[in-house]
């Protein structure tokens, strides 16, 4: 796996951490998970500019933004107890779908 995804997917997992832990914040009325928060989109932030040196910034934010969408999704059931609709499950696929679509098909991303 090139390095620039394995930069990107650990991108994805600590801003994921950071929103996960934004909601435990309780509004940054909570230190710990606020302190997370700083922490987790610190590196987040920083693994992205890595990964901008490789990729061109709307496919590398298509791809970070989507997958921490399904997955602050997946983390909110079960970890928060937040149900989705079936429109919204419907939506979450989409973005997986488009996902899917430009790794698979895009001259635009380097593989």
């Amino acid at each position: 796996m090139p390095l620039h995804y394995v930069y990107l997917f650990v991108a994805v997992v600590a801003e994921t951490i950071g929103t996960s832990a934004l909601q435990a914040s309780q509004q940054f009325t909570r230190l710990w998970p606020s302190a997370l928060v700083i922490v987790a989109y610190t590196i987040s932030f920083y693994l992205l500019s890595l990964t901008l040196r490789t990729m061109p910034v709307g496919i590398m934010y298509a791809i970070w933004s989507g997958l921490g969408i399904v997955l602050i999704a997946l983390i909110g059931f079960v970890v928060f107890g937040q149900v989705l609709d079936w429109p919204a499950m419907v939506g979450l696929g989409l973005i997986i779908a488009g996902i899917v679509v430009i790794q698979l098909f895009s001259n635009t991303v380097t593989h």
